[in-house]
């Protein structure tokens, strides 16, 4: 029976490789840390492992990982984690290495720390330290140290990949943010010139010197007029509004509101401004008062049914609610043609328009991410769900007792 043992160096080199290929396949930094801490054990003594990297301002080390595998589980992190020498390193930009003096008899292993540090570069960059800690020996070979180099310029791979990921990510974020601007000023343009165009139009027709108009045209100009001021108006408060929101400045203040009262009240509003739209109440149950802003609430009630006249023209809405000991649940329902399960999850945020709403649709993309902002200023909650040839349904939770700190 053949009990031959490959050599050691073949042993080595597998683990090498092993290194090396959780590096090119790891898709996150930490498990990949984990995996070669454990690989690296196997490749000779090591107690403490820790990796230090520099700080966004490059003048400071944080630890990103440390791990106890052997001796040095119970020492204290001032010890264990080699902070001095990862400093020490990141001075130098060389290899530091801290042993006891030969014959030390310190029967104490803990108080015989052996530290290597080593530099994690990448293209003449310094990234951070890498530190190897053994308690009470061996001392660090010189191939010890060459294995160590390996290992760490394999972490600074990693490290440079995790640090590239972060970047694009940022940049990414950081232009879709700039479309989206981009996108909401062509908007709002759009929108703002709209009205202005209306009542410009409109007034300098109604002053023109040599034409008289009877007065069932002056008031449709005059209506046309005040509906388009209306509108105007609308629009510079949502981006108040949404300002403000953003910043944490808008005031709410909370007393306490009865549901069922409150939504009558904007029921009556829907009728006088979407008079095509019918709009029923249902109450499950007996509600009692809610502490809320009435007049923050009703603007999200508002804003909903307004969105209920623009994309489900002619559909009923149907706003059922309900209390229990949580709090109150409001369900506001319509019977449109619903929204798309790839637009759906982005109809709250900031300057979102549907792309695939009907043309000559006006609006400026603010009017859902301020409902979502006024119910998590009440602490509540607030999501959407629809069907397609259904309609959509917007779910308002507002708790039983709401702490907003006064403004």
């Amino acid at each position: 029976m053949n009990n031959l043992k490959p050599p050691p160096d073949i042993v080595k080199l597998e683990h090498l490789y092993a290194i090396s290929h959780i590096v090119a396949q790891s898709a996150e930094w930490k498990p990949a840390l984990e995996q070669i801490a454990q690989v690296v054990r196997s490749i000779f003594i090591v107690d403490n492992l820790a990796v230090y990297l520099v700080t966004n301002d490059q003048e400071n080390l944080e630890i990103m990982y440390a791990k106890a595998l052997g001796r040095g589980r119970r020492a204290e992190a001032d010890i264990a984690w080699g902070e001095i020498i990862a400093n020490k390193v990141a001075s130098s930009r060389q290899i530091h290495l801290e042993q006891p003096t030969a014959g030390n008899t310190e029967p104490d292993r803990l108080k015989q720390p052996h530290l290597l540090g080593i530099p994690l570069m990448v293209n003449r960059r310094f990234l951070g330290s890498m530190i190897f800690i053994r308690f009470g020996g061996p001392f660090f070979t010189p191939e010890n140290i060459k294995l160590a180099e390996f290992i760490a310029n394999q972490i600074a791979s990693l490290v440079e990949r995790k640090n590239l990921q972060s970047s694009y990510t940022l940049l990414e974020q950081q232009h879709q943010q700039a479309q989206l601007q981009q996108d909401f000023i062509s908007t709002i343009t759009h929108e703002l010139r709209n009205p202005l165009g209306f009542i410009k139009g409109y007034t300098t027709t109604l002053l023109r010197e040599d034409t008289t108009w009877d007065q069932v045209t002056q008031q449709e100009f005059l209506h046309i007029i005040d509906q388009e001021t209306d509108h105007l108006q609308e629009l510079i408060d949502n981006l108040l509004d949404s300002a403000r929101l953003q910043s944490g400045q808008l005031e709410m203040r909370l007393q306490p509101v009865r549901p069922d009262g409150l939504i009558n009240d904007v029921i009556t509003w829907a009728r006088l401004h979407h008079p095509n739209m019918a709009v029923h109440l249902k109450v499950e149950g007996n509600l009692l008062p809610v502490r809320a802003d009435p007049r923050r609430i009703a603007q999200v009630f508002e804003n909903i049914l307004s969105n209920a006249d623009k994309y489900a023209p002619g559909s009923d809405v149907l706003i059922t609610v309900r209390q229990n000991d949580r709090g109150t649940y409001i369900a506001i329902q319509d019977f449109g043609p619903g929204i798309t399960e790839q637009n759906l999850p982005f109809i709250f945020n900031r300057f979102y328009r549907n792309p695939e709403q009907p043309p000559g649709i006006r609006g400026s993309g603010l009017g859902l991410y301020i409902c979502k902002q006024i119910i998590q200023a009440h602490k509540g909650q607030i999501a959407a769900t629809s069907t397609i040839g259904q309609g959509t349904t917007f779910e308002i939770f507002l708790p039983a007792h709401v702490q907003v700190p006064d403004q």
